[in-house]
């Protein structure tokens, strides 16, 4: 996930007011700094892994007191190694970046429209850590920037949205969690997406939905960066909670057509498919939570002769009082590229990870 539980903004921080605005307002901050060692066959490792990947967040939250106005906003600043964002390919140049930023307006008792950077409403983003969305790639943990419907009726809730671009600025294609999976800054991004999703509670822990998004690609190796290419997707999901059990699954149907200029400048095939599976199990017992995120991504793709490839990562986290510390193992077998493409290679690594709000 590499996503701080936004409860924390409400339990470690202090509310402020705006000259006369009735508002109840939140600011908070966070650390988190990891060990990891890295073992599969190749690996550099003379000093026995490496302590690094620090980071400080910033939060603010807030809304308007009932009957005082129907706004209500929400921000996540992320700053230093660990931040999770590729500067090569931002919107600062540098590690850090403006990880979400969204006003949100009620219409209503029962809809929301949100403005800004937010969270894609696709499938589900895994629960871990530092392994994030694995096999998942481009589909996971997605942060947008554009409008976003909410709404909610009896025991369905469904959104639809329209993402202008998937990050801040002309060129950039990082979404901090789940980046490197949609070009880069010199080759195409994702933009002029529209997504619906709709999921139906079963009862009140349980839900299945599905969603559908569907854009342009913008290349970046004319001269006018033209818009185009295209790339679409479903996901069929589920999600539900037990007791202190919770079950997770989703099965992604992935298409891209690359833009043409880069395409056959790079000798790709235009076309890209696949298809993607996830499934996430875990169960919380006191201060410890203990869980397994699993993904497998099956290559359709002209050409690519690439097996199914796997991932897993189980994790255990403990709640220490102020923040969490983690420990999570990542083995995988194969990766989701820059173009949505999946290949093999190895890898494992160790990680433990720190954490503290304020």
């Amino acid at each position: 996930m590499r996503l701080s539980p936004l409860s924390l903004a409400t339990l470690f921080s202090f509310p402020f007011v705006f000259s006369s605005v009735q508002a109840s307002n939140q600011l908070a901050g966070g650390v988190w700094f990891n060990y990891n060692q890295s073992f599969h066959s190749g690996a550099n490792e003379p000093n026995n892994g490496t302590i690094g990947d620090e980071a400080l967040v910033l939060y603010a939250d807030g809304q308007a007191d009932k009957g005082k106005g129907n706004w209500s906003y929400s921000m996540e600043w992320r700053m230093g190694p660990g931040s999770f964002t590729d500067p090569d390919n931002n919107s600062t140049g540098d590690q850090a970046g403006m990880h979400k930023a969204w006003v949100g307006f009620d219409l209503n008792d029962d809809h929301k429209l949100i403005v800004g950077k937010s969270q894609v409403p696709f499938g589900w983003k895994t629960y871990n850590f530092w392994p994030g969305d694995m096999l998942q790639g481009g589909y996971g943990d997605q942060m947008d920037v554009g409008l976003k419907l909410q709404g909610k009726a009896s025991n369905l809730n469904y959104d639809v949205a329209y993402y202008h671009q998937d990050d801040w600025g002309k060129t950039s294609t990082d979404t901090m969690d789940d980046n490197r999976h949609w070009g880069s800054s010199t080759t195409y991004r994702k933009v002029q997406t529209v997504v619906g999703n709709v999921g139906i509670d079963l009862a009140s822990n349980q839900t299945i939905g599905a969603a559908l998004q569907a854009g342009r690609l913008q290349d970046f190796t004319t001269a006018n960066d033209k818009v185009d290419g295209d790339h679409s997707a479903l996901v069929v999901y589920y999600k539900g909670t037990f007791g202190k059990t919770f079950l997770n699954g989703e099965v992604i149907q992935a298409q891209r057509n690359l833009p043409e200029n880069y395409a056959n400048s790079n000798g790709l095939e235009r076309k890209v498919e696949n298809t993607r599976y996830a499934l996430e199990i875990g169960r919380s017992s006191g201060d410890w939570t203990y869980y397994l995120d699993a993904s497998w991504a099956d290559p359709q793709t002209k050409g690519n002769d690439a097996n199914v490839v796997s991932a897993y990562a189980p994790g255990i986290k403990y709640n220490y009082g102020p923040g969490w510390i983690y420990a999570e193992y990542l083995t995988q077998d194969g990766y989701i590229g820059r173009n949505g493409n999946v290949g093999e290679g190895d890898f494992s690594a160790l990680y433990l990870t720190m954490d503290f709000y304020f």
